[in-house]
């Protein structure tokens, strides 16, 4: 089996004790490849030599993660700019909106996403959007700014079957992850009516891992639970999921 994390933060401090051992347990379940989102100025050095020492199953984004947009922001930005210049990243990510917790930098975080969507659209690369209590000033920017040129994952999907419509509609795959395992996750009533090809595997380790390992610290491995619950829900084996999504992954990111 061939599956592909397209979000994980194996970078991360959290992981600095095992980070070896991680990514080997990952190979070992069958995760091949692991897609590694950049959050702000502070981890682009440790992902940088986390692929490095991975190059064979590693692939990097560069972005600014939304949660981390500061009245800073524009000279962040010109430092993730002149990364992007670099040509080794395969994505713009992790970018977004989110206004969950807090939205004091609100127009600084709708600026900073126009602009990377822009940067998108100019190299010709696929996006990680994050998205959380912002449903609807996002899409009327990415409705804005869709001419064709966008495409990309919404990452760590869990809207409603109408939200997933929308995403489908502007171009976008859906990611899934470990909440979709979780019993009050909605997804899951409407998952087979969701086209597979464009269906895409995640994890978002350290965070959200799935049943039976809810509670843990999540990485790339667990993500063999989060397929099988998928291919449950839609009466196939986890073989096929794995095959069609991975093909989605290749295809969007051009692996």
């Amino acid at each position: 089996m061939y599956l592909i994390d397209t979000h994980t933060h194996i970078y991360d401090h959290q992981f600095s004790l095992d980070r070896n051992e991680t990514v080997q347990r990952a190979l070992d379940a069958g995760v091949k490849m692991m897609l590694l989102p950049n959050v702000d100025t502070s981890t682009i050095a440790p992902m940088l030599e986390l692929h490095e020492q991975y190059l064979n199953c590693t692939r990097m984004m560069m972005g600014l993660q939304p949660e981390e947009v500061r009245e800073d922001y524009k000279q962040v930005l010109a430092t993730m700019e002149k990364e992007l210049e670099k040509g080794i990243y395969i994505g713009v990510g992790e970018v977004g909106l989110d206004f969950y917790w807090d939205a004091t930098y609100e127009k600084q975080q709708l600026d900073a996403f126009e602009t990377q969507l822009d940067w998108a659209k100019q190299l010709g690369l696929p996006l990680s959007i994050h998205c959380r209590n912002a449903f609807d000033k996002m899409v009327k920017i990415i409705e804005k700014k869709q001419d064709g040129g966008l495409r990309g994952v919404m990452h760590c999907f869990t809207g409603t079957e109408e939200e997933a419509k929308v995403y489908l509609g502007l171009g976008f795959h859906l990611g899934l992850g470990g909440v979709t395992t979780y019993k009050n996750c909605g997804v899951k009533d409407f998952l087979p009516s969701l086209p597979l090809d464009r269906i895409v595997l995640e994890t978002d380790a350290p965070y959200l891992a799935p049943v039976p390992c809810r509670g843990k610290r999540n990485e790339p491995a667990f993500l063999v639970h989060t397929a099988q619950r998928i291919a449950d829900i839609l009466q196939i084996p986890v073989e096929i999921l794995a095959e069609a999504t991975t093909k989605n992954v290749q295809l969007l990111f051009g692996l």
